[in-house]
């Protein structure tokens, strides 16, 4: 199959993913692209087709194995139902809030990640940190977008502390209202490429989208002047196409976001820490008491903020915790089956006993 056919490129069809079609495949399925993630369908799109399909797809069953916002699906050309999920480039996803933990899978085959957040009192570090370890863990390239910049005091305040994040981190503190001041976003969305935007809800990802898109249709909420937090207005995720040619996904926001398996990302994003952790004395140091802690002498020596620091140890433990709990369940959920697998073939031999 063709890598670049001009319907399909512009919705971000490339080699990565024409390369996994044989072509016994090519003469008999198309390839779509999921625009939108509905409550039991799916919008979907490619040359000459736009349609709402069933998620249904053979031998999906996990969660992380259904179609995602981004993703791209073989339909069969005749019948157009699903045949298969192509191989992903990226996959963010999340566990989601509560004691279940069940995974959600959030959008998939991502060019760049826009981290959004305020120019208020909703500007918070640990929840940006959180987003740009999503982005480091699947080798997506993050930027920070800071949005109502247009009603700070000191908005150079706020673009100082994101830059400190990480070494050369992309900021740009943009009035989401203002065709102009969105313009520096330019750089991410051209012709074929896939932007995703993250961030917690009231941030003003909805009014970004309509600036970004040139349309008005992306429902918005006022903030609350009390604590300067907004309301959570979008409900779907979904691809809006920009006006530079490439997409955007614009999806709910999420206020309590639960690490899992994200080890990678977070070494990356706390790489400084990660070092010094290497040069302690112990490799079995808690960087609590012992001697010869190099992370305790950086915080000693102002090196280090232990702020960050702590933020690190949370991150760290959270992850741990919650990645054991998963393999945990999985093995529970594989002992389950065989058990019930073996009960089912024990009562068929009584049966015929």
């Amino acid at each position: 199959m063709p890598a670049h056919s001009p319907p399909l490129a512009e919705l971000g069809w490339t080699s990565f993913f024409s390369d996994q079609v044989s072509d016994a495949e090519d003469a008999g399925s198309v390839p779509v692209r999921v625009m939108a993630v509905h409550r039991g369908k799916i919008a979907v799109a490619g040359a000459d087709i736009q349609m709402l399909i069933e998620p249904r797809i053979p031998g999906a069953d996990a969660e992380a194995d259904r179609p995602a916002v981004g993703d791209w699906l073989l339909l069969d050309r005749d019948t157009l139902e699903p045949i298969r999920l192509l191989q992903r480039a990226n996959l963010f996803k999340r566990l989601a809030a509560g004691e279940r933990q069940k995974l959600q899978v959030i959008a998939a085959n991502v060019d760049t990640l826009f981290v959004v957040a305020s120019c208020n009192q909703d500007f918070n570090v640990a929840r940006i940190e959180r987003y740009l370890v999503l982005a480091r863990e699947v080798e997506v390239t993050p930027v920070i977008v800071l949005t109502k910049a247009d009603l700070a005091d000191n908005t150079e305040t706020y673009i100082a502390k994101a830059r400190a994040l990480q070494p050369d981190m992309v900021v740009e503190a943009v009035n989401a209202r203002d065709a102009q001041s969105v313009a520096r976003l330019a750089p991410w969305c051209g012709p074929g490429q896939t932007v995703a935007l993250l961030g917690s809800s009231g941030v003003g990802k909805s009014t970004l989208v309509n600036t970004l898109t040139g349309r008005d249709d992306i429902a918005t909420q006022p903030v609350r002047e009390e604590d300067g937090k907004g309301r959570h207005t979008t409900t779907v995720r979904e691809m809006h196409r920009l006006a530079g040619g490439g997409w955007l996904m614009d999806t709910p926001g999420m206020r309590e976001l639960q690490l899992s398996e994200v080890a990678a990302g977070i070494a990356d994003v706390f790489d400084d820490i990660v070092q010094l952790a290497l040069e302690c004395r112990f490799s079995n140091c808690s960087h609590e008491r012992e001697a010869g802690c190099s992370i305790k002498a950086a915080v000693a020596q102002g090196t280090l903020d232990p702020a960050r620091f702590d933020r690190w140890r949370k991150l760290a433990a959270e992850e741990s915790t919650n990645s054991a709990s998963r393999s945990t369940r999985r093995e529970r959920a594989d002992l389950a089956q065989n058990a019930a697998q073996v009960a089912a073939k024990n009562h068929s031999h009584r049966s015929r006993r």
